[in-house]
């Protein structure tokens, strides 16, 4: 059956002009971006984002998070608007494309549905979440885990970066800070366009991910203490050594998450090392290790034998150990009618696809405990993201944004 408005397509050229003019706002040192969330280079992204919203003649409205909602005007004004959208932050050192595409590759559907005269029964709002990213102001998802309530806007605005300065005084600093209350609005569906961060896409020459899940994740922060002393005047016999400590629970992690092969990851990223000096051996190590899979069972599996293992291999170095769970989430499995338009969408567009599991966190993850959500992903080459070497192809750039145009579109309902 053929679908209302099919052959249409969106101008991948003005899209991918749209993501390098952006890309000039906190350019990083190597060809990325340095846009972290309530800079000034931020404000200015958004700035540009609103002329180019308002432009196509949608109206804006920022809620008490910060989050943008650009709205495009449906014939029928009181149904629920089918939203769309992701972020505009940065990582310090990140690339051109994660999150932005997905804001600009909604922009450019507005622009295009404008350009053709094509009206929605459904209104569409176009979303810029604000600290997706986490790594100013943690946790990650910040806006859209208020958004959802599963973070409290007290809370967030309490958040502090390095130097100090709280999430709530930066948003009133850079002008940011909207009137609107957070959630409780309606959602016919939210569909986010992001790159994979990964590499299996483009290994498998697929054009369009289909997400069905996201991964769900626990974040542990371990502390090992043992005890300073001189590294070339303590007997081996006689060390506390928290080094060792945390090198023998890096071995944990690692063989944990393959134990669960093809359906878990575990890694260590964070480290802080005490006292870090050449010849001090460590009297404590801070880390953070990241779980995730897309199966509950799996996920929380994975966290019983750390803390089983974990103090055991501790005890037996003759250090200590204690944990807290700092970052968590359940993995979302995403709206089945949401997935199907976005697979059906892709298939009638002649991509190839395939059905992914996001090896990320995203908006959408926190979004789908209130609305009807679905992703669409693209490919990156190499896999490579949160990097300045992030990289994508216009025509996969275009090919995501196509997706994004028809699942939205066809959700809002063209009339006539």
């Amino acid at each position: 059956m053929t679908a209302p408005g099919q052959n249409l397509k969106i101008d991948g050229e003005r899209l991918w002009n749209s993501l390098m003019e952006m890309a000039k706002i906190g350019p990083g040192v190597r060809g990325g971006n340095n846009r972290q969330t309530l800079t000034d280079e931020d404000a200015e992204g958004r700035a540009l984002f609103q002329k180019w919203c308002e432009a196509e003649g949608m109206t804006m409205d920022v809620d008490q998070m910060g989050t943008m909602f650009m709205r495009r005007e449906g014939e029928d004004p009181s149904l629920p608007p089918v939203y769309m959208g992701s972020h505009l932050d940065t990582q310090p050192t990140g690339g051109k494309y994660d999150g932005v595409l997905g804001v600009l590759g909604g922009l450019e559907v507005i622009r295009m549905l404008n350009q053709l005269g094509v009206k929605t029964k459904h209104p569409i709002v176009l979303t810029n979440w604000t600290n997706e990213e986490g790594t100013r102001y943690a946790p990650a998802m910040l806006a859209s885990g208020v958004y959802a309530g599963v973070l409290e806007q007290e809370w967030a605005y309490a958040r502090v970066d390095a130097d100090g300065k709280s999430f709530g005084d930066e948003l009133e600093r850079i002008g940011w800070k909207g009137a609107a209350p957070v959630g409780g609005r309606p959602m016919k569906a939210f569909f986010e366009l992001h790159i994979e961060q990964g590499p299996i896409l483009e290994a498998e020459g697929k054009d369009i991910g289909v997400v069905t899940h996201g991964q769900g994740l626990r974040w542990i922060q371990c502390t090992v203490t043992g005890k300073e002393s001189h590294t070339g005047s303590t007997p081996m016999p006689m060390r506390k050594n928290a080094g060792r400590g945390l090198a023998q629970i890096t071995e944990l992690v690692h063989e944990i998450a393959m134990s669960q092969q093809p359906n878990a990851v575990g890694a260590i990223g964070h480290i802080d090392i005490y006292p870090n000096s050449r010849n001090i051996i460590p009297g404590k190590a801070v880390f953070t290790i990241d779980f995730r899979s897309h199966l509950i069972d799996v996920l929380n599996g994975m966290v019983d034998r750390f803390y089983a293992e974990a103090p055991k291999l501790c005890e037996a170095l003759g250090v200590s150990f204690e944990s807290e769970i700092v970052g968590q989430f359940d993995p979302p499995a995403f709206d089945e009618g949401c997935v199907n338009a976005v697979r059906e969408a892709a298939q009638r567009l002649g991509y190839s696809h395939r059905d992914i599991v996001s090896g990320a966190g995203h908006d959408a993850c926190w979004i789908n405990r209130v609305a009807p959500t679905a992703m669409i992903m693209c490919p990156c080459e190499d896999g490579l993201s949160h990097n300045e070497d992030e990289e994508i192809s216009p025509e996969w750039a275009a090919a995501g944004a196509n997706v994004l145009f028809h699942a939205v579109v066809e959700t809002a309902e063209i009339v006539g």
